[in-house]
């Protein structure tokens, strides 16, 4: 979400949005792990190719919420809620 977005949200979206985009590190930090271990097999098991690329692009994903979150949480911020 970009800042234009995020200011069009009206002030019970915006609240909602934060409700579902909280991150969770530990589950986070599991499921990180869990692909490195895949990305790792497909590199001994000489699978290069999907294999390691969607892990990889679902690894993006998962550090990519934090930075959303934090977007969320400055727009509420700028609006007084909380």
């Amino acid at each position: 979400m970009n800042q234009k977005e995020l200011s069009e949200l009206t002030d019970k979206e915006l609240l909602e949005a934060v409700k579902n985009n909280k991150p969770s590190p530990i589950i986070d930090a599991f499921f990180i792990g869990f692909l490195v271990g895949i990305i790792i097999y497909g590199a001994a098991a000489n699978a290069w190719g999907f294999i390691i690329l969607l892990p990889l692009f679902l690894m993006y994903m998962l550090l990519k919420k934090p930075k959303r979150y934090e977007a969320l949480k400055k727009e509420m911020e700028k609006r007084n809620l909380q």
